[in-house]
Formats: C-alpha cells, sequence, structure tokens
C-alpha cells in the first residue's frame, strides 16, 4: 500500500497549490482519502475528506470556501486544491485513507493508512 503527496512548496499569503495524493495497493473506490494536516508543536488536524466512490465531501471549518476536494478514480489519485492561502495553513499535509464509502470515521487514529507527507508554507 501507498499513498504518496505531492505539489506542496512555498507560496505568498493569498495564493493557491494544488496537492495530490496518488494511491495503489488498494481497492481505491472502497476508501475515503483524507487530508490531514500538521503544523510545528500542533496536533494533527483533519482538513478535508472524500468517499472515493460515493464523492462525498467534508471541509473543516477553518478551510471551508477556499478549499476543494476532488478525486479522479480512474487514476486512484486524490486532489486538495487550496485557494486564498493563509499563512496559518502552513504545515506538513498527509494523506490518508480508510476503508469508508463516507468519510464517516475520519479521525487520526481511525486512518488506516498515511502518506509521508508533503510541505506547505505560506508566507504573509
Amino acid at each position: 500500500v501507498q499513498l504518496v503527496e505531492s505539489g506542496g512548496g512555498l507560496v505568498q499569503a493569498g495564493g493557491s497549490l494544488r496537492l495530490s495524493c496518488a494511491a495503489s495497493g488498494f481497492t481505491f473506490d472502497d476508501y475515503a482519502i483524507a487530508w490531514f494536516r500538521q503544523a510545528p508543536g500542533k496536533e494533527r488536524e483533519g482538513v478535508s475528506c472524500i468517499g472515493s466512490s460515493t464523492g462525498t465531501t467534508y471541509y473543516a471549518d477553518s478551510v471551508k470556501g477556499r478549499f476543494t476536494i476532488s478525486s479522479d478514480n480512474a487514476k486512484n489519485t486524490v486532489y486538495l486544491q487550496m485557494n486564498s492561502l493563509k499563512p496559518e495553513d502552513t504545515a506538513v499535509y498527509y494523506c490518508a485513507a480508510v476503508e469508508s464509502y463516507y468519510c464517516s470515521s475520519w479521525f487520526v487514529n481511525a486512518m488506516e493508512y498515511w502518506g509521508l507527507g508533503t510541505l506547505v508554507t505560506v508566507s504573509s
């Protein structure tokens, strides 16, 4: 099983980035894929989640209206489009997977598989 994140980098406040999470080694359609982030000195927190086969989505309040999660099931890839970025969005972003159609349990401790993360830095 592999989850590989890409697309992180340095961006100015107000800018945009698109993160990708490429999945392999499991039946993609049976899983919900979520994005989490962890800033220095802070706990890992959920950002967004999508049910791969249902398309249902969830967002943390802090990113609603700015971030959009999507899934390309043909490529077994989930994307996180991040717009209007703020310095407080600076963190390592991780994708994770749990066997679920509806993101019903997208908590840190419930996720079965994790990627290694990609760093997003937003300068003020």
